[in-house]
């Protein structure tokens, strides 16, 4: 399948396996304290779902909600939502239902991404969630995925960064998007990447400019599913990292010479919260530490040579990994590896944000409840 383009021009490691789990801190809604707003992200791998206020030029998040569903288990071989994956997402989306109800929550987005895109039953798995859990899902286009990666990484846009590169590497699918902003005044570069949540088509002088965006229909589980026959593990991880760069000979940066200053790559996404942990040798998650840190390429090459090391049951009793990571860490691995190999860093920004924060910056942004920055 060929990567989406454009046609006219991780996410948190989940160390807890609980269907209360909760992976970032909460607190009690106040009264008239402003309208609550959620977004809910339905990957291929995980369902995601965070409560959140508005406060200043950010949000406070009051309820969250993180389980692993494995949706797209066994779709790439047979093309449909399978009726296990089917019944495992429903129960944590009743759970997601039951938490929009208690907090009373009026203003919301709850979508769905690659395995709902690609399934053959797909739009029927939505019509079942409407009947079964209460929720009405969408399914939202690879441009749309894109954008809302990109905004929510605007907090950590370095006012000196003249071209961006905003990775999202998914459960069923990777967005890239390259920005240029040498149009825009390093002050303003972070509430420029904001502005995109109107979309990616030019917005005038002084503006972001998205040069180029494409989703590549390989994220972490549809990229192991493809070398699941290779048993040999450093084969079947170098098969996956090349197998990967072919398919970003499309997008139009991969074959420019880019000057290596000026430039920042941002990365989001389990995988890279994941290798970071790992760098930071966490044998429990913390967010703090996390989300921001930037890594040198060399001290990623290191982390996926340990992971290599420790084969897969290593990594399966690795506590940095996590039991619902280990056996997507190494084909995330390889993805991350070809973006270094392929660009003009040696240093990776580490988003521990994604699609559900940029539902909500982008709710909210429309409606007017934030303020101008900055974003810190």
């Amino acid at each position: 399948m060929t990567p989406e383009r454009p046609r006219e021009e991780d996410a948190i490691p989940e160390l807890i396996d609980s269907d209360e789990a909760r992976v970032e801190p909460s607190d009690s809604p106040l009264p008239g304290s402003g309208q609550l707003y959620a977004a809910l992200d339905l990957g291929t791998n995980s369902c995601r779902m965070l409560i959140a206020r508005p406060r200043g030029s950010q949000f406070q998040v009051i309820d969250s909600f993180s389980k692993t569903v494995q949706l797209g288990a066994g779709l790439e071989a047979s093309g449909r939502l399978s009726r296990a994956s089917m019944t495992r997402t429903i129960q944590a989306l009743r759970i997601c239902q039951k938490k929009l109800e208690k907090h009373r929550v009026k203003r919301m987005r709850l979508v769905s991404t690659e395995a709902c895109r690609q399934a053959k039953n797909g739009r029927d798995f939505i019509r079942q969630v409407r009947r079964e859990a209460g929720l009405q899902l969408e399914i939202i286009a690879p441009e749309d995925e894109a954008r809302l990666a990109v905004i929510s990484c605007a907090p950590l846009v370095n006012v000196q960064a003249e071209q961006l590169l905003v990775v999202d590497i998914g459960g069923g699918s990777t967005e890239l998007v390259w920005i240029d902003l040498t149009g825009v005044e390093p002050s303003d570069r972070p509430r420029a990447i904001m502005r995109l949540h109107a979309g990616f088509k030019p917005q005038g002088p002084g503006q972001a400019r998205v040069v180029d965006w494409i989703s590549v229909p390989l994220g972490v589980a549809t990229l192991k599913d493809q070398f699941a026959d290779v048993e040999d593990d450093a084969a079947r991880f170098a098969l996956m990292s090349w197998f990967f760069e072919e398919n970003l000979s499309s997008f139009s940066p991969y074959n420019h010479d880019n000057a290596r200053e000026g430039f920042q790559i941002i990365g989001t996404s389990g995988t890279v919260t994941t290798v970071a942990a790992s760098f930071l040798g966490l044998k429990r998650y913390d967010r703090a530490k996390v989300d921001g840190l930037r890594m040198s390429s060399d001290q990623i090459d290191t982390v996926i040579r340990e992971y290599l090391a420790l084969g897969p049951e290593g990594r399966r009793t690795d506590p940095r990994i996590g039991r619902d990571r280990h056996s997507l860490i190494m084909s995330g691995a390889a993805i991350l590896q070809a973006l270094m190999r392929v660009w003009p860093t040696d240093r990776l920004s580490v988003a521990d944000r994604g699609l559900r924060e940029g539902l909500l910056y982008a709710q909210m942004s429309a409606d007017g409840v934030l303020t101008d920055g900055p974003y810190e």
